[in-house]
Parts: C-alpha cells; structure tokens; sequence
C-alpha cells in the first residue's frame, strides 16, 4: 500500500514555496495579456494599431488596409480600390462600394478582405486625410 505524500522540504512562505498577494498575480497576469495581445497586432510595414490613427495619403496614392481594417475619409474625394471586382463594405449606410466608386467622407468603411482601400479621386489635386484602424500601407 503506497501513500502519497506532501513534499515536507517546502515550507509555506519559504524561498522554495513563496506566498504571493493576489495583487502580485494580478500583475503578473495582466502583463502576460498585454504581451500576447502585442503579439496578435500584425504589421505591414506601413502603420498600423487598434487605434485610429490620422494618415495623408497624397495624389496619385493608395491606402491600402488588411483583412478586417477601417476607414473614415475626413478631408478631400476619395474613391474604392480594390485589386480584383469586389469593394469595400460601408458600415454607416450598409453598402457595398465598387471599386472606382466615390466615398462618402466621414463613414465608416470595413475592408473585408483582400488588398482594398482607399485613393484620392483622380479629378481632384489635393490627397486625403483619413483615419484608419488596423494595419496599412502606402502604394
């Protein structure tokens, strides 16, 4: 018959066998879950965070968000572009937008997949300034 035993060479509070508060673990947790969240924020390069973060994007330029970013134009015309035939998702007015198409400016515009965004009209001189959440990149 065997019995199991507790380790008697740890004794509660010891170096081997440390007490630690809850506010100890807490901490320890909450930077394990900023360190994991750090690792899942992708990046390409060109920007990009969960916050919105304010971008010019000059004539003749692309902003060009990943799978799942947002974008709000603020300032100028701005059309889709997407690199095949299907657009971007207009959240405010629940839309489809083509490529070529124009932007209502201060809606809030998803890219669902795919290399898509943003460009400033080819009829206008002047670049955009749009917010954009997640990354991104210039072209």
């Amino acid at each position: 018959m065997s019995t199991a035993m507790a380790d008697s060479a740890s004794t509660p509070g010891s170096v081997d066998d440390p007490i630690v508060t809850k506010g100890y673990v807490d901490g320890a947790i909450s930077t394990l879950v900023q360190q994991e969240i750090a690792k899942q924020v992708p990046s390409a390069g060109g920007g990009g965070s969960s916050k919105l973060e304010t971008v010019a994007v000059d004539p003749g330029k692309k902003l060009i968000v990943d799978d799942g970013g947002e974008i709000i134009v603020r300032t100028g015309k701005a059309v889709a572009y997407s690199s095949d035939a299907n657009g971007l998702s207009d959240l405010t007015e629940g839309l489809d937008v083509k490529p070529g198409k124009a932007i209502v400016n201060n809606h809030l515009i998803l890219n669902p997949r795919g290399q898509r965004g943003v460009q400033p009209d080819p009829n206008q001189t002047k670049g955009l300034i749009v917010l954009v959440r997640g990354a991104y990149k210039l072209q």
